[in-house]
């Protein structure tokens, strides 16, 4: 009996030590995985010029990087004067405070909220914190009346990033960046004026039709 014991004691004292392992090491491992997810969000966020619109270029060190538009040099026209300076009708739209900054950033909204915007093209403060299973309005979490984000932010073309690359972007973005204060002016004309545009027809199918189509050879 108190050879059975003593095994006892020494099962329950290793099954003690490895559940204090696992215990410590757990938090250590899951801290290594969300800074290296937090570095390939940066590393992205870089390759894809976020900073050539919202600020800094291609500097994380720069002034104002990813802090939004901070004068006219970084605002975009909208519609004919694009290209003619006096044409109707215009619309001036300016890139966002995109710094976790709580009041003029986006630290308000959540990670998925943002992987949303990128993968929907909807903007984070009228999205669902949420897994959005379709893109049709009112259905799979899909907003009944989705307000986009305004051109020429190309989230047509980022939504087919793989989800690993959006969830790092958000990841960055939130954990990654220091805040900003700076406060952008909101963008000029209705919210959605260019919801049309956005239809399948236009934009193309989320995900893209599958490999090969007609314009490609295996």
């Amino acid at each position: 009996m108190k050879r059975w014991m003593s095994g006892a004691v020494v099962l329950g004292g290793s099954a003690l030590v490895m559940l204090t392992v696992a215990a410590w090491t757990r938090p250590a491992s899951e801290k290594q995985a969300k800074a290296a997810q937090i570095a390939r969000g940066r590393d992205v966020v870089i390759q894809h010029d976020c900073g050539g619109c919202h600020g800094g270029g291609s500097d994380p060190s720069a002034k104002g990087w990813l802090a939004g538009a901070t004068g006219p040099e970084m605002e975009f026209k909208i519609g004919p004067c694009a290209v003619d300076p006096t044409a109707k009708p215009c619309f001036t739209t300016r890139p966002k405070n995109i710094t976790p900054d709580n009041t003029n950033g986006i630290g308000r909204f959540t990670e998925r909220q943002i992987f949303n915007a990128l993968r929907y093209g909807l903007r984070p403060e009228e999205t669902p914190d949420g897994d959005i299973t379709g893109t049709t309005p009112g259905k799979g979490n899909f907003p009944l009346h989705p307000h986009y984000l305004a051109p020429p932010m190309p989230w047509m073309a980022w939504r087919h990033m793989p989800d690993a690359d959006l969830w790092a972007i958000a990841a960055y973005l939130k954990n990654g960046v220091k805040p900003n204060p700076n406060k952008v002016a909101d963008s000029e004309g209705p919210p959605d004026f260019w919801v049309s545009e956005m239809t399948v027809e236009k934009i193309g199918p989320y995900p893209a039709k599958p490999f090969p189509t007609e314009n490609e050879k295996q």
